[in-house]
């Protein structure tokens, strides 16, 4: 096909005469409403609908296949390749039908906290609330950072132009491609916003281990009194942001982190919060951060009182909440801090048969780092209506375009330095499995946390857990003992063991796959094998 000139392509996108640059907040808003993309609703903040995509499409994501990557992604279902003249063909139409639009708007602004390894990004969008959404999300320039600002990557969003998968060579109408050599993402066929994060959070895991040897993680972040740092892994719907958004702790981020030789850094400047059932009570810090300039995915808003209901399902489970990180009260800034002590992995565990908190070997850390074992929960994905029992490497396969050895090796590597704590933390069930126990208590969740976080469960004894070999703590303060032991909490021990044994071989078979990995690993994952 005909060669294009990626440059002047973007230069002209971003200089249409119609194209907003970096509009503030409240103009975007105006243009939000006045626009007919969604309604300001009691909380001062923006709702917006994402119609038939209420989550992420998979299936959809592309990676496109060329010198620059042929020989360093993990290519598979995770990571399909595409190739360069289908993405071109396909960067020209859309640019094409871009320039059609009334309206375009463009957010400049960063990736990464910390200077010495931040992304400059400019996200070019149909759609005024995704441009709001990337404001919040995004790390927000200052005015001298503003006219400074050379972008090194550009996120192109077009949600109402869909592809022809016979000429473009998609799977779909909609896709997300991300091309490493012309550093572009392109986003079609769907409103969901969450495309634009974890887009940029796909190009971080792949720039940041290749060009500065930093580890991306998919995770939150927070800070102690004593500068105690602690990182929490896990998938959508684990409790990732309600658990790290502690009072009591200062928060580094809610979802995306690098690690670096100087420490932690937050890769966003906001939070994307799952909002279902959210309650001022049960967590206040992300209740009171949904205002002016924040954006509501999904969520059902009453018409009269235009009062969100969080309780209300009926556009999809993964409503969102976008907000500035600025709206949390005890936060750090900038979003840096010192090397981690205590690493927690959140898993929802749908079969009810995991701890609810459990110590790790530096081995078992690394087995279930790998295994990244979850539940994923309604809503999070297009087709997922009820808990699925998934694994998924390091906790976040979706994003990493590089082997999962590879984030493995690193984390392991950061683990043995810096002599970081590891937990395994079960949010999922207890008393039986989804459909007949109970979701944990968030209230004795954040008892576990806590008492990992301050170090009262070094020294207490543990009771080892007969089919997963994880050491439970027999004592956590604030917590009933019998809710420590997930076998006790079940009213038939017999039908308890056989979906522990189910579970474990669902272990054993998705490790395999980690054909890499050395005997003391392999090891350390669940003791029966069958």
């Amino acid at each position: 096909m005909k060669t294009i000139n990626i440059q002047s392509l973007l230069t002209q996108l971003t200089s249409y005469s119609n194209n907003h640059q970096n509009l503030p907040v409240a103009e975007l808003v105006e243009k939000v409403l006045s626009r007919d993309e969604g309604i300001l609703t009691s909380t001062g903040a923006v709702r917006a609908t994402t119609g038939a995509y209420t989550g992420r499409s998979p299936k959809d994501k592309f990676i496109v296949q060329d010198e620059e990557t042929n020989d360093q992604i993990e290519w598979g279902s995770v990571n399909q390749p595409i190739s360069e003249d289908h993405f071109l063909q396909l960067l020209n139409k859309v640019t094409d039908y871009l320039k059609e639009q009334d309206e375009l708007f463009t957010f400049n602004g960063y990736a990464g906290a910390d200077e010495k390894y931040r992304l400059p990004i400019s996200v070019v969008t149909q759609f005024a609330w995704h441009n709001l959404f990337a404001n919040q999300l995004f790390i927000r320039p200052n005015e001298d950072e503003l006219k400074q600002h050379q972008s090194e990557f550009t996120v192109i969003s077009a949600p109402h132009f869909k592809a022809d998968p016979e000429v473009d060579g998609t799977n779909s109408e909609t896709f997300i491609i991300v091309s490493f050599k012309h550093r572009i993402v392109l986003i079609g066929g769907t409103e969901y916003a969450g495309e634009i994060k974890k887009s940029i959070f796909s190009v971080m895991n792949y720039l940041l281990p290749v060009k500065q040897d930093v580890l991306p993680m998919h995770c939150s972040a927070n800070v102690g009194q004593e500068g105690d740092v602690a990182l929490f892994f896990g998938l959508s719907g684990t409790g990732k942001t309600t658990l790290s958004a502690d009072p009591n702790r200062r928060l580094i981020g809610d979802d995306e982190h690098g690690w670096s030789q100087n420490g932690v850094f937050n890769i966003e400047g906001g939070c994307y919060a799952k909002c279902v059932n959210l309650s001022e009570e049960k967590e206040p810090q992300i209740y009171h951060a949904i205002r002016f300039g924040s954006v509501l995915e999904n969520v059902v808003v009453n018409d009269e009182t235009r009062m969100p209901d969080y309780d209300d399902t009926r556009y999809t489970e993964n409503t969102r909440a976008a907000y500035a990180i600025e709206r949390i009260d005890n936060i750090v800034q900038p979003s840096i801090a010192g090397q981690p002590d205590t690493i927690i992995f959140l898993t929802a565990d749908a079969s009810g048969v995991l701890p609810p908190i459990s110590k790790l070997t530096k081995e078992q850390a690394m087995y279930h780092f790998l295994s990244g074992y979850t539940s994923k929960l309604a809503g999070t994905e297009r087709g997922v209506t009820e808990p699925l029992a998934t694994f998924s490497a390091c906790f976040g396969s979706p994003f990493l375009p590089l082997p999962a050895a590879t984030y493995a090796k690193m984390l392991g590597d950061k683990i043995d330095e810096h002599e970081a704590q590891v937990f395994l933390v079960n949010t999922g069930w207890t008393g039986g499995p989804y459909g007949v126990g109970s979701r944990m208590k968030l209230s004795y969740t954040r008892e576990m946390v806590q008492a990992a976080l301050e170090g009262e469960l070094t020294n207490v004894e543990t009771q080892k857990d007969e089919f997963f070999g994880l050491a439970i703590p027999e004592l956590c303060p604030g917590v009933p003992s019998d809710v420590l032991n997930p076998k006790k909490t079940w009213n038939d021990p017999e039908a308890y063991d056989e979906k522990a044994k189910e579970l474990a071989m669902k272990f054993h078979e998705n490790f395999k796959q980690f054909n890499h990995v050395t005997q003391d690993i392999i090891d350390a994952g669940p003791t029966y094998k069958g």
